[in-house]
């Protein structure tokens, strides 16, 4: 069994102007992709499997993110099944100067565990032992519609 703190992982990218669209804000595909990657850092450390993404629930844009400002990306394991991870991802803007946190997008990834002959591999149990872990969980389940 895994506890859903244990599954926590966050990560900074620097929006450079390659990374920007037209309007000198982070181009939702380089968001979208940075997410992906954090979200599958937190459910391969809760499978203790390569996970590959098989689903994006939803993807919500809120606001942008200017050149110069960090993609602040939070990821955590809500939900498992039998070889599937459900991951909650939410992406903030941060001014590294004031350390002023917006956030910017939301999403609901789904990760499945795979094996050495990349086939679908079971994942362990998740627990919430504590009321941080029991907290974010809820608050997962709320924002999906699970």
């Amino acid at each position: 069994m895994t506890d859903l703190v244990e599954t926590l992982v966050e990560n900074r990218e620097m929006v450079q102007p390659n990374h920007a669209n037209m309007l000198e804000v982070a181009h939702g595909g380089n968001v979208m992709k940075w997410m992906d990657e954090v979200g599958a850092m937190s459910a391969m450390r809760f499978a203790g499997e390569t996970c590959v993404t098989v689903r994006v629930d939803r993807m919500d844009f809120e606001r942008p993110i200017p050149v110069g400002d960090t993609a602040y990306i939070t990821a955590y394991v809500y939900d498992a099944g039998t070889s599937s991870v459900r991951v909650r991802l939410v992406t903030e803007r941060e001014d590294l100067r004031t350390r002023e946190r917006e956030k910017t997008t939301e999403s609901y990834f789904v990760y499945v565990a795979i094996d050495d002959d990349n086939r679908p591999t079971s994942v362990p149990e998740l627990t919430t032992g504590t009321k941080e872990g029991e907290r974010l969980r809820t608050k997962a389940l709320e924002g999906n519609g699970t």
